[in-house]
């Protein structure tokens, strides 16, 4: 019997896509359930994203681009780094992919053999293991600090095989932000060390209270060599559907990713891509809407989280996820998130799909009725134990 690749077979459904999936199955059977799995805002697109896609159509917008994006959108994501993240950069050094995703998996794809190491402070969003893997990489799942990365923790995973360093600030799952003193101390240790530092800045546009985003890139010329931006429209804009999102480095490695690309993909979306153009240049009133209502939800999910019994959820200060700690209910957390689910019709994901049992990841990116009918039901199962 014919087999199939080992590549493949190793990995590991998404586990937030497979509790959504859940949760959209039951509600189309009429069932009374509520959602948290999904880090989807729900906010719709722009109106004004949406009639520039609408314009690139009738212009006849529609054919084949340049493998790593039409030089309007990769201008803009150079002149966006500069103005907002002091990152000196051109069209030449970013590669628009199709989502996130994909430009991580160019990233990784890229820079990693065969048996080298990729650092991964846990908890860590689903994705990235599963990335590693299928680069034939090995993942050093590397300890944090009440949620927090500390630079001495992921010296200490360092060997003669690391070949990157995976940071996600803010972090899905948690919405920890890394303090800049520690942000500081990996990024020289990544230069110094001549590793590459993978900085995830998908949620950069949502912290809260005093915090601010700082990417690496901006420390220095030696440690922007270094250092491979990776970002997307998805969240900020509320552009998930649209799959555009974007790598800046080097613009030896920019051209590689490009390279890559055109024997994955060819180019993102044409139509997709000018979307994104209005997005980055246009007026960014709905990022700063859309803050204002998670910052809301946060505290109030948060509140009432920690007003269950068991159950003790930080304060994140940033993304649009809590990752509250359940352990004190005695149960691992798939078996706790099935049980919420058919006891008490509350879909959540388990921390154990982000490396870490003893929490559960919720996303607040939903309605605040939304948030408080499914905080009182899960409430009433926490007390029920």
């Amino acid at each position: 019997m014919r087999t199939f690749a080992h590549r493949v077979r190793q990995i590991a459904p998404s586990a937030t896509l497979a509790i959504d999936a859940q949760y959209k199955q039951m509600l189309s059977e009429g069932k009374d359930v509520v959602g948290f799995g999904a880090g989807e805002p729900d906010f719709d697109t722009p109106d004004n994203v949406k009639q520039a896609a609408l314009a690139a159509m009738k212009k006849g917008q529609t054919k084949y681009t340049s493998v790593s994006g039409i030089n309007e959108l990769r201008d803009a994501i150079a002149t966006k780094l500069k103005r907002e993240n002091g990152v000196d950069c051109s069209r030449d050094n970013v590669v628009v992919s199709c989502g996130g995703k994909h430009a991580l998996m160019n990233a990784l794809y890229s820079v990693v053999n065969p048996g080298e190491e990729v650092i991964l402070p846990v908890p860590y969003w689903v994705t990235y293991d599963e990335q590693i893997r299928l680069a034939d990489g090995k993942a050093v799942l590397c300890p944090t600090e009440k949620l927090q990365i500390k630079a001495e923790l992921v010296e200490k995973a360092i060997t003669p095989k690391t070949k990157a360093i995976i940071i996600n600030s803010p972090c899905n799952p948690t919405g920890a932000v890394i303090e800049r003193a520690e942000l500081k101390k990996i990024a020289r240790l990544a230069a110094d060390k001549e590793i590459f530092l993978l900085s995830d800045e998908v949620y950069e546009h949502f912290i809260y209270g005093d915090e601010e985003h700082l990417s690496p890139a901006s420390l220095g010329d030696d440690i922007r060599q270094h250092t491979i931006i990776v970002n997307s429209v998805s969240k900020t804009y509320a552009m998930t559907g649209w799959r555009i999102g974007y790598t800046a480095s080097t613009k030896e490695l920019a051209t590689l990713m490009g390279n890559l690309q055109s024997h994955q993909t060819s180019n993102p979306s044409s139509i997709a891509q000018w979307a994104a153009v209005e997005a980055l240049n246009g007026p960014q009133d709905s990022v700063q809407m859309m803050k204002k209502a998670f910052d809301e939800r946060r505290k109030s999910i948060v509140k009432r989280l920690n007003e269950m019994p068991n159950i003790s959820c930080p304060m994140p200060a940033g993304a649009f996820y809590v990752f509250p700690d359940i352990s004190r209910t005695g149960m691992t957390s798939s078996r706790f998130c099935e049980r919420l689910l058919k006891e008490a019709g509350v879909a959540v994901v388990p921390g154990s799909a982000f490396g870490a049992d003893g929490h559960i990841r919720l996303s607040y990116a939903t309605s605040m009725e939304y948030i408080m009918k499914g905080m009182e039901k899960m409430e009433k199962f926490v007390k029920s134990l």
